[in-house]
């Protein structure tokens, strides 16, 4: 088993250490530090994700952004390696899809240079900004394709954070982690 499945799997033991009370408590907590993140704060156009049970909750952030005028960018699966943005609206744009998590179902988002924050989550990150996903590639195949200007914030449990997290170089890493 190489370094990094390890790591995932000492991840999922301990995410199963908190009941889903507990974990939603913790996205509040992460959700309130990157709502004041600059970056964040005063970005127009947001690119962020539909959390699964493990991941912190954004479920409200996706709404609060909308309501203050943000264009929310949610990712959906479209392959066995690939993935697009679609705008999100509100709850109505969401609908189950690939591995259980609720994706937007409106129209394909392919302004990529319009986007000025990504926020990315993962089983695991370091200090230098290092990301550990589930293993299937996809958000660094997609970040790949975006301009490197985009401000990439990963964000997870604070017991997701490591001082090192092994990389390869298709590993895509990011600016801030919260």
């Amino acid at each position: 088993m190489s370094e990094k499945q390890e790591l995932r799997k000492a991840i999922r033991k301990l995410k199963r250490e908190y009941r889903q009370g507990q974990l939603t408590t913790l996205s509040l907590e992460v959700i309130d530090r990157l709502r004041k993140e600059p970056h964040f704060a005063k970005a127009k156009t947001v690119m962020l994700y539909c959390a699964l049970p493990d991941e912190v909750d954004t479920r409200e952030l996706l709404d609060r952004c909308v309501e203050e005028g943000k264009k929310v960018l949610l990712p959906k699966v479209t392959g066995d390696t690939t993935m697009e943005l679609r705008q999100y609206t509100g709850s109505a744009d969401l609908a189950v899809g690939a591995f259980g998590i609720l994706e937007p179902s409106g129209n394909t988002f392919t302004d990529f240079d319009t986007i000025e924050v990504a926020v990315i989550p993962g089983m695991a990150f370091d200090s230098s900004g290092n990301r550990l996903g589930r293993g299937k590639g996809y958000y660094d195949r997609f970040l790949s394709m975006l301009p490197a200007r985009i401000y990439k914030i990963g964000v997870c449990f604070d017991f997701q954070k490591f001082k090192h997290i092994p990389a390869d170089t298709t590993d895509i890493r990011m600016d801030l982690v919260i």
